[in-house]
């Protein structure tokens, strides 16, 4: 027995988990529907692909979610997960899904997969024959995951610096690293029974002024991990930041360097998606703005040529959104993109030249660290600030970065820390903003930028 299966059997023996049969799952995942996974209608590539949000504690609600998202002609279902399954707390997760079931009152917000384990949840899954992306924040998925994939969803989100540096504050970096290499060894090793299982990074991190360099350099960072433990489908992605044009320059040279960066690492094999979140900040509370800019949003999804969007509600402001709400979004994104033809393919060759000047220059950074393996040089360039997110809570971070907006709306750093950008390049930065006098009017700035699209 392989040190992994080992590694394995450890990790599935949970009280409230099912116990797990793995010639079973694996019988399953070689023979189901190739429609289930998204890999497979990545490789298709006939149109974008939309994925709304969803999580509901009770299979009954979840199903129900499902069946309103049927009817609006879904392409990639989601399944959120509860917040005390992120944090590895099943017992809390098992208590207020009886709650849940007793009171028909939603006591979770998400649906908790590892109680309801995957014998029940597959029938789900095989019942509505469509892919099914997993979306949870858990630096510690590794269970978690298992069941995904016994269950019949074969696209994971997620990785060990995104699903870290803008969820959690004291959980250790270093075990995330290993925790989420088992997960991709394991989204491997069923990927050769079938069509391949999609690992998806979670570009939008704090969503609060994130220069384009920095999303970009972890998107690297987290696809080249995924396929040094043979991952043959990823998902490179971000969010909107704000600036139609940053968004299309962003989306140019991530797509360029990802495919680089991956050939250059042994991944010539691999195929790298990009995919787009809509607006992640502060929705207007008007639900006609929301409306507008959520078509704003699929006009840039559409502008950058992305493989699949995410997308937002018009109740966002709100709270959880109803499963109507939710189904008419998907309704809506659906019909402005099938408006949209003929798009022209934009460049800004100045402006991509510094932001590939600026990922190059870190991504060195990283590799130049004397570490031995990949993710330990990871780790020591975060460590020591020269990859620095802004407003990231985790004691790790350095929190030496500042940025804010130019009178175009793109982001731009002003103050950049520990960063290893060329000269030229942070002067590139700065000359394009109007600095204020004051660190107090940079600071309420910043602030004001929370609600940038109030």
């Amino acid at each position: 027995m392989s040190l992994l299966q080992k590694e394995r059997d450890v990790i599935t023996r949970n009280e409230y988990a099912d116990s797990f049969d793995f010639d079973e799952i694996e019988d399953f995942i070689r023979n189901a529907n190739k429609e289930m996974f998204i890999s497979h209608h990545f490789k298709k590539r006939d149109r974008l692909l939309v994925q709304p949000r969803g999580g509901f504690p009770t299979y009954k609600k979840m199903f129900e979610l499902y069946e309103e998202f049927m009817k609006a002609d879904i392409d990639v279902l989601p399944l959120t997960i509860d917040s005390n399954t992120r944090l590895n707390d099943y017992a809390m997760a098992k208590k207020m899904l009886t709650l849940s079931e007793e009171n028909e009152m939603d006591m979770l917000n998400g649906y908790p997969l590892v109680n309801h384990g995957y014998r029940t949840t597959r029938k789900m899954m095989t019942h509505f024959n469509k892919p099914v992306s997993l979306r949870h924040g858990t630096p510690d998925a590794r269970l978690l995951v298992e069941t995904a994939l016994a269950s019949g969803i074969f696209e994971i989100e997620g990785g060990p610096i995104t699903y870290m540096l803008p969820y959690s504050k004291n959980f250790p970096l270093d075990k995330a690293f290993l925790y989420w290499k088992y997960v991709d060894k394991v989204c491997a090793k069923y990927s050769t029974l079938n069509e391949p299982i999609n690992r998806e990074s979670f570009g939008p991190l704090t969503a609060t002024l994130v220069p384009p360099c920095i999303v970009i350099v972890i998107q690297l960072i987290e696809m080249l991990l995924s396929i040094e433990e043979g991952v043959k489908s990823f998902s490179v992605s971000f969010s909107q930041n704000g600036s139609m044009m940053q968004d299309i320059v962003t989306s140019n040279v991530l797509k360029k360097l990802a495919r680089e960066y991956a050939d250059m690492f042994g991944g010539e094999d691999a195929i790298i998606n990009l995919v787009y979140h809509q607006w992640m900040g502060a929705f207007p509370r008007d639900k006609n703005l929301s409306d507008s800019l959520i078509n704003t949003n699929t006009v840039i999804a559409a502008m950058v040529r992305a493989d699949k969007i995410i997308i937002k509600t018009r109740d966002e402001a709100f709270g959880i959104p109803t499963m109507q709400c939710n189904a008419q979004s998907v309704a809506n994104t659906k019909y402005t993109l099938r408006t949209l033809k003929g798009l022209p393919q934009v460049h800004d060759a100045e402006e991509e030249e510094n932001l590939e000047l600026e990922v190059r220059a870190i991504m060195d950074a990283v590799f130049n660290d004397p570490a031995d393996t990949l993710w330990r040089k990871v780790f020591n360039t975060i460590k020591s600030g020269l990859i620095d997110v802004p407003f990231s809570p985790h004691i790790i971070n350095n929190n030496e970065v500042i940025t804010i907006r130019d009178e175009s709306g793109n982001i731009r750093i002003i103050e950049k820390g520990k960063l290893p950008l060329p000269d030229r390049c942070f002067a590139y930065e700065k000359s394009k903003v109007n600095l204020p006098e004051s660190k107090t009017e940079v600071i309420n700035k910043i602030i004001h930028d929370i609600g940038a699209m109030l």
